[in-house]
């Protein structure tokens, strides 16, 4: 076990530089963090480290609170110059969210505090833009053509803030940014979704479901970059593509499914089993419960959505089944499942198999 005082006689020795030392030294917290107490076959996830952190998020919220409805009583009873002091309000929101990061994301690096000012820093930046850029009128008469600038350029700021912090949920932000740009450019020029539904549905009107399924491919694409570059989930990639991978499941597994349970055929339900056991094959070869869970949700919403009672029912029933299968053997069946590949995965770039090794 090497510790700080082995890399300081090492950089003293000349054996390694201080910006060798420096990244071992990181990447070895990197590493304790991740994978302290897990299982070898696990997926690291960290929320919080203590419940420190959930005490300053409690203090971020309330103060969030406390500032927007300081800003909402000078926006409503400011008289003339609302918008004015709405971009004023959240370019100030933006100044004091930036030190607060600096303070709690660069010097103590907390995990908690960190989402939750990436979520405060894209929601600052989203009011602040379309208070400045869009048009409320026209947006109230559904009109939605001055949205794509502010929504484009809140997203842009987010990836400025990932890439100043490296907040792993930023990124996941950035494509629901990117989605609903896309969704509204496509609105403008095909008009607007009948419903919420027509953004899945590929046989519906306008090219919402291509866009949605688009999205989700390049997002799990992502994903999978950050996963292959860390196949061992000891670096903050991992926590990167895991919150892609969040983000890419529902829409992908959204588009197809329920592009095939319109179909109401026989058919259909065995080609939608067979596009979930896929699913469930490629989330084990990935070793990403993440993937899964999120797909496997949309499932349970979906079952209790457009089944009866009784068909709802057993959906549920055997979807949880199959999970409780999966989590308790889930190594196996994934050692077994790389053993079929081997010949076709690039299994140096997949998280290693303990029943491989």
């Amino acid at each position: 076990m090497i510790e700080q005082n082995d890399l300081r006689a090492a950089v003293a020795a000349g054996i390694v530089s201080e910006a060798q030392a420096a990244s071992l030294s990181q990447l070895a917290h990197a590493r304790t963090g991740a994978r302290s107490d897990l299982d070898p076959h696990d997926e690291p996830f960290e929320l919080f480290k203590g419940f420190n952190e959930i005490f300053i998020v409690v203090g971020l919220i309330i103060l969030a609170v406390g500032w927007s409805a300081l800003n909402s009583v000078f926006v409503v009873f400011g008289g003339s110059g609302t918008i004015q002091r709405a971009v004023l309000s959240s370019a100030v929101g933006a100044g004091i969210l930036w030190f607060l990061a600096e303070y709690f994301i660069r010097n103590r690096r907390m995990v908690a505090p960190a989402i939750t000012l990436t979520i405060f820093w894209g929601i600052n930046a989203a009011v602040g833009l379309t208070a400045a850029l869009s048009h409320p009128f026209m947006v109230a008469q559904e009109d939605f053509s001055s949205l794509p600038l502010p929504l484009g350029l809140s997203t842009l700021a987010v990836l400025l803030f990932w890439a100043r912090f490296r907040v792993p949920i930023a990124l996941a932000l950035v494509a629901l940014g990117a989605f609903a740009v896309a969704i509204v450019l496509a609105a403008e020029s095909s008009g607007s979704p009948n419903n919420f539904e027509d953004l899945f549905l590929l046989s519906a009107g306008g090219p919402f479901a291509l866009i949605t399924l688009g999205i989700g491919t390049a997002v799990f694409v992502a994903a999978m970059a950050f996963d292959m570059s860390d196949p061992h989930r000891v670096t903050r990639r991992a926590a990167q593509g895991f919150w892609l991978h969040v983000v890419a499941a529902p829409a992908l597994v959204n588009t197809i499914a329920l592009t095939l349970l319109q179909q109401d055929s026989g058919l259909s339900n065995l080609l939608l089993a067979a596009f979930l056991a896929v699913i469930a094959v490629i989330a084990i070869i990935i070793d990403r419960r993440s993937f899964l869970i999120a797909a496997v949700g949309y499932c349970v919403a979906l079952s209790a959505t457009l089944f009866d009672g009784s068909g709802a029912a057993y959906v549920i029933l055997i979807l949880g089944v199959v999970l409780l299968l999966l989590g308790a053997y889930w190594d196996r069946i994934r050692a077994r499942i790389l053993t079929l590949f081997s010949g076709v995965l690039p299994l140096s770039k997949l998280p290693p198999s303990q029943r491989l090794s």
